[in-house]
Parts: C-alpha cells; sequence; structure tokens
C-alpha cells in the first residue's frame, strides 16, 4: 500500500494563503497521497501548546504564522523531531521590507479586515446572487461585466467567484428560441463589456445530462442532445459574433481559471 503523507497546515487567520499553496504544490505529485490538516486562528501560546502532538505525526509542516514566539515554538517541535517546516510567507516579507526598510505590521489576517474593499466584495457577491440569470437594464448597467453563454457553461459559479474578487459579474443566459432583451443592448450601449462562455459538445452532454438525473428528469432529450447542443453552441458564436464579443471556452478551464481569463480581459480594456 503507497504510503500517504501528512500535511499539517498552520495559519493565525482563516488558512486559506497556507491551503492554497500547498494544494498547488500537491497537484504537481498526482502519484502521491496526501492527508492535509489545518489548523486555524493559531493567535496565541496558548493555543499553539495545544497543537503541538499534530507535529509529531507531520511529514512536512507549513506556515502562515506572523508571530515570532509561536514560530519559535513550532520550529523547536518540528526540530525535536525532525519534521521539515517551511514559513511560506518568510521570504516574500523580506522583500518587501528590502524595498524601503518598512516593517511589516505584525497583525494576522489584515487582508480579511472589514474596509471597503471588504464591503465592495459583499456587494458584488450578493450582486451575483440576488441578480442571475437575466437582469433589467438598470442592474446589467452596474454590472463590470456581463457573462453569456448557454446553460451549463460555469456562468453563475464564475459571476460569484469573481464577486469574492470584488467584480459584479453578471450572468445572461442563451436560451434557444429566446431573443434577449433590450436591456443588454441598452448595458452595451453604457460601455459595459460583455464576453462570451463556451464549451465543447461533449463536455455540455456530460454535464446536462448528469443535471437533469440529479433533478429527474432525464427524458428532456433537447436540453441534453448533443444534436441541440452542437446547435445552441453554433447560434451562441453567431451572436458573439454579431457583438464582436471575446470569447472562453471553459471546457478545460476551473472556475478559477475561467475568472483569470476574464480578469486579464478587462485589464485590456482599461
Amino acid at each position: 500500500m503507497a504510503k500517504t503523507y501528512k500535511i499539517v497546515l498552520i495559519s493565525d487567520s482563516t488558512g486559506g494563503t497556507v491551503s492554497a499553496a500547498a494544494n498547488a504544490v500537491k497537484a504537481q505529485f498526482p502519484a502521491m497521497q496526501f492527508e492535509t490538516q489545518l489548523l486555524t486562528f493559531v493567535r496565541n501560546i496558548e493555543r499553539a501548546k495545544t497543537l503541538l502532538p499534530h507535529i509529531d505525526e507531520a511529514d512536512i509542516v507549513l506556515h502562515t504564522v506572523i508571530d515570532p514566539a509561536i514560530v519559535d515554538l513550532f520550529t523547536a517541535a518540528c526540530d525535536q523531531v525532525g519534521t521539515p517546516i517551511i514559513p511560506l510567507l518568510d521570504h516574500v516579507t523580506k522583500a518587501f521590507v528590502g524595498l524601503k526598510g518598512m516593517q511589516p505590521s505584525g497583525q494576522p489576517g489584515r487582508q480579511y479586515q472589514v474596509d471597503k474593499s471588504y464591503l465592495d466584495r459583499v456587494l458584488a457577491i450578493d450582486y451575483a446572487i440576488s441578480h442571475d440569470d437575466g437582469l433589467s437594464a438598470d442592474y446589467l448597467k452596474q454590472a463590470d461585466v456581463i457573462l453569456v453563454g448557454v446553460s451549463r457553461t460555469s456562468k453563475t459559479p464564475t459571476c460569484i467567484y469573481l464577486g469574492y474578487q470584488g467584480i459584479r459579474a453578471a450572468n445572461v443566459p442563451l436560451v434557444p428560441g429566446q431573443e434577449l432583451t433590450s436591456a443588454f443592448d441598452e448595458a452595451l450601449a453604457a460601455g459595459v463589456p460583455a464576453i462570451g462562455l463556451i464549451a465543447s459538445p461533449t463536455r455540455l452532454t456530460q454535464v446536462r445530462q448528469t443535471r437533469l438525473k440529479a433533478l429527474g428528469n432525464p427524458e428532456v432529450e433537447t436540453y441534453a442532445g448533443r444534436e441541440d447542443i452542437q446547435e445552441e453552441l453554433s447560434a451562441a458564436r453567431l451572436f458573439f459574433e454579431k457583438y464582436k464579443m471575446p470569447v472562453i471556452d471553459v471546457t478545460r478551464r476551473s472556475i478559477e481559471e475561467t475568472a483569470a481569463a476574464i480578469r486579464a480581459i478587462l485589464a485590456e480594456g482599461t
């Protein structure tokens, strides 16, 4: 049986940074098996001491802890059992210090403080959730970008993910036999950019069939039939060409990759 390597992740905040780094590295070793344990909000020595037994079982410890006393405690414990401990933020922090000799604040979780940027993200997420699938002209004009595509091209989750990044993204579906309302044209005339999302017929067939089974409606052939999907995609491409919209193929992209491509397109337009 292949060994399962235990990775302990320690954070003085939510653990988002250390988890993202660990996931990115683990993805480079698909043949290896990992068990990940995330220890969050480690902000005092008392809590840190209660977590020391987890280090004895770890193969690698990654941390984004700022408090030097807590870092020293975990480092000493790792040294004692011979477990590598990696301070993910050290090199980056030192590079920033070297820019002007400034010193970091030393306050954990500052990226999650409730400020204007945070409130903007909350409003953008609320926008994506509250105004999904077809909006009035007033709502569309409030968007930073309009995502257009046939069903199951990940429009809604992409809008929500962009909202988390502070981008108000509207979702406009292309439905066979239905024309878009004038609200879409009004939003484009007001300068709101639109981006088309497309996927391969094979991918859409798989996703839609799975969706229908989950809903208990496997008999709706026009929704999940390959020929019908191909016709939808052909019509969608003509629609994108008509409006000269940039198009992103989401077939092999994750939500994060699609969002990054959207941000790149938006940046080019500014």
